[in-house]
């Protein structure tokens, strides 16, 4: 029987070590750390995770400012909507909700966020630096994950992990955290051909697609270490990509979903903002 990786225990406690460290703050009369979300459009999961992100945002003290535009919203005016949050030097973070809608530059959109105030680490810069092993602000969810394996005391040196899903903000970063971890780091994607002959050979198994039992018992060896961060909606229940409760009779570590890497992501999003408040200066009321 595998031993469940709690997130949201861990991120409670690292919650309300920011929550202490905003009130001492406060009380020598700084001001409060403040995140800018930009949504585009009506994805409702999309704002279902803004929602709850603001609602811990507030309960911990960093001001939370959702910043919600039509989705027929001119490039440009998105552009000059962005470079004002990125002079407000009151704004510590900004949060750009993806994926944007289509007709957008993603490429573009992106590379106009503040690099000191990316908390998500999206920014071109702040990526480069990351394939350079240089950790400056490292993706929420990757972060989480990270965060989760120490907190358990998983060793990562010369382990063997399988990375499932390239995106660029999950499965690459998370890739490169490893590597720089001197992992030994297999990443599989849609075109791997015979998926389980590689997470067979796996110590440690990051699933990342958004695909409902896409990791079965027999793609597991005994005493793995299952890591799902994937996201699925099944009937208005939320699953992840791994059949939780066969690979959990063999696994020696695993996720559940929901609370597994899902309240690691927001604990490292606040912890990044709190990064941001640091470096942009904590002036007084």
């Amino acid at each position: 029987m595998s031993k469940i990786m709690d997130g949201r225990e861990i991120s409670n406690t690292i919650l309300n070590r920011i929550k202490k460290d905003i009130l001492d703050k406060i009380d020598k009369g700084l001001r409060r750390p403040s995140l800018a979300v930009i949504y585009v459009g009506n994805d409702k999961g999309s704002l279902a995770y803004i929602k709850m992100i603001k609602r811990k945002s507030e309960k911990i003290g960093i001001d939370c400012n959702i910043h919600k535009f039509h989705s027929d919203i001119t490039e440009e005016k998105l552009l000059n909507e962005m470079d004002k949050l990125n002079k407000d030097s009151l704004v510590d973070g900004i949060l750009l909700q993806l994926p944007l809608p289509k007709k957008f530059n993603h490429n573009l959109i992106i590379s106009n966020i503040n690099p000191n105030k990316d908390v998500d680490g999206v920014h071109y810069s702040n990526a480069g630096k990351l394939y350079q092993g240089d950790e400056v602000i490292i993706p929420c969810t990757p972060k989480g994950i990270m965060r989760l394996l120490e907190e358990y005391k998983v060793e990562i040196e010369s382990k063997n992990v399988v990375v499932i899903g390239r995106s660029n903000i999950l499965g690459k970063p998370i890739s490169m955290l490893m590597l720089n971890r001197n992992a030994t780091v297999t990443m599989c994607h849609s075109k791997t051909k015979n998926l389980r002959n590689v997470t067979m050979n796996a110590d440690v198994i990051i699933s990342c697609v958004g695909k409902v039992r896409l990791i079965e018992k027999d793609m597991v060896k005994e005493g793995s270490i299952i890591i799902d961060a994937g996201i699925n909606d099944v009937d208005g229940k939320i699953v992840g990509d791994v059949n939780y409760d066969e690979v959990e009779q063999k696994a020696s570590l695993i996720t559940p979903v929901p609370g597994g890497v899902g309240p690691m992501t927001i604990a490292m999003l606040l912890e990044n903002v709190m990064e941001g408040y640091s470096k942009n200066g904590t002036k007084t009321i």
